[in-house]
């Protein structure tokens, strides 16, 4: 990735949505509420924040409510943990200076977490994860939990949510020629193309005109973002096969484990969304071995999860 390229953290959803008519329609759209007045709202962006490489795209308060929004084109099984950090961030920079050792209860808006998925591996329409599923011991009342909302945007999905909000469906229809077009031409190229496009048809006309070059820089960086991480993965494949030859093992990487769970486990029954992302998502071998062996002699899915 270019150096430029790399300082650019910005995303082209953050830069959508950080107008307050825009982020209000979206809230609105979520939620089914009817709000029209823009100085309701206040945002509380992290705007220098980044976890592993990893920004805070949107929050804001409205109407008691702190909503935390992320864009994702990659899946992650971690983000009730990263939204942990974002809320820890953004409560701890509000209340700071309010005395929390008093007897007296302070009061904060209540926490709502929403991820906008629009990648291209397939997920379901809507899902829930919870930072529950992600600890070493499973309890059925955990003492800290952070459940997040994750609506995929795809075209074909939540087109009811998209049809309320036309700039996240103009997003996806932008995000999607841009796709497209650079499967067939250099990226700068394809950007540049959709970007005109887009305002000939209308579509995020009077955004795309405005901060045009802005979006073009970002839609690069972003687009680039992925497709390097997509290379990464193919690398990572590689080296596990490689470690798999060497060890004579089919063992020799993460992934490659967590899927051999899932195939042990679909013959016990159905598997969930959530369970599948959970499993999908751990990268400690230690644990996918404890549980392929557990996977191997469990008679049923419930079972498995009781004692994972």
């Amino acid at each position: 990735m270019k150096e430029a390229q790399k300082k650019y953290k910005d995303t082209v959803f953050r830069l959508l949505f950080k107008d307050p008519a825009r982020a209000l329609n979206l809230y609105n759209s979520i939620m089914g509420t009817d709000y029209t007045d823009v100085e309701m709202l206040r945002f509380n962006t992290l705007e220098n924040a980044i976890y592993m490489n990893v920004k805070n795209d949107l929050s804001f308060v409205i109407a008691d409510r702190l909503n935390i929004y992320e864009q994702q084109s990659t899946p992650s099984a971690n983000m009730p943990l990263r939204d942990l950090f974002y809320v820890a961030d953004i409560l701890q920079r509000e209340y700071m200076n309010r005395t929390v050792y008093s007897n007296r209860p302070v009061k904060i808006p209540n926490p709502y977490f929403v991820v906008f998925y629009n990648g291209k591996k397939e997920l379901p329409e809507r899902m829930e994860l919870k930072l529950s599923d992600n600890f070493e011991f499973p309890s059925d009342a955990p003492f800290l939990e952070l459940k997040v909302t994750v609506l995929n945007i795809n075209p074909g999905m939540n087109q009811a949510l998209k049809e309320k909000c036309p700039s996240l469906k103009e997003y996806m229809i932008y995000v999607e020629k841009v796709r497209d077009y650079a499967g067939t031409m250099p990226l700068a190229d394809a950007v540049e193309r959709a970007v005109e496009e887009c305002i000939r048809n209308n579509v995020l006309r009077e955004f795309l005109s405005g901060q045009k070059a802005e979006v073009i820089k970002m839609s690069i960086y972003e687009y680039d973002e992925e497709r390097e991480l997509q290379l990464i993965r193919e690398d990572e494949r590689f080296l596990g096969r490689e470690e798999g030859k060497v060890e004579g093992k089919a063992e020799g990487k993460a992934e490659g484990k967590a899927e051999s769970i899932l195939e042990l486990l679909t013959d016990c029954g159905t598997v969930s969304d959530e369970l599948k992302m959970r499993i999908l998502g751990q990268r400690d071998m230690e644990i996918l071995k404890k549980w392929i062996r557990l996977a191997a002699h469990v008679k049923s899915v419930e079972e498995f999860s009781s004692q994972m």
